[in-house]
């Protein structure tokens, strides 16, 4: 059996004199647990918060985790390509083309991996319908938000190896055979 009490000010104060007047009708009634609804709500949402948190933290995960392997492809590939970068600075090559070049490879690696993660999210947030609360499994702002981080991302993960691919010097680059 609950009884629930609507009070002014502070609820937990208000406790001990709603026990007295339980008492005074039957003293012999247990009172165990008085909480507000406060309480009542937050333990309700317990489980829920608690998926969403574990969700959020290895989404968080993931994008680390994803930002630091496309920093890596990507300095292994302008490493593999110094000596074609130094001999398109030695023709003529300014630095913003260089930089272009580098960034459009590794953007649009990002993209078609983004394109097929879409696909992939639209067929899996239909077994998460449950976890998800406020939100449908289609809804236009989250996956655009969510693109548009990882997009802003993985540019700074492919800018980083692209910048420094601006910086090789040609004739290092023409001796590195």
């Amino acid at each position: 059996m609950s009884i629930a009490a609507r009070t002014e000010g502070n609820p937990n104060a208000m406790a001990q004199s709603i026990k007295q007047e339980i008492w005074k009708v039957d003293p012999q009634l247990p009172v165990s647990r008085v909480e507000t609804m406060d309480e009542m709500t937050a333990g309700s949402f317990a489980a829920r918060r608690f998926n969403m948190s574990l969700l959020t933290l290895f989404a968080g995960l993931a994008l680390v985790l994803a930002a630091i392997g496309i920093y890596g492809v990507m300095s292994y590939a302008v490493t593999q390509r110094t000596q074609e970068i130094g001999i398109r600075m030695a023709l003529g090559a300014r630095t913003s083309d260089v930089l272009r070049i580098v960034l459009r490879n590794g953007m649009t690696l990002v993209l078609i991996g983004i394109a097929l993660g879409l696909g992939g999210a639209f067929v899996l947030t239909r077994l998460m319908v449950t976890l998800l609360f406020g939100v449908t499994p289609t809804d236009a702002f989250t996956i655009g938000l969510v693109s548009m981080v990882l997009i802003v991302v993985a540019f700074i993960a492919c800018f980083i190896p692209a910048r420094r691919a601006t910086k090789v010097d040609p004739l290092v680059a023409l001796r590195y055979e």
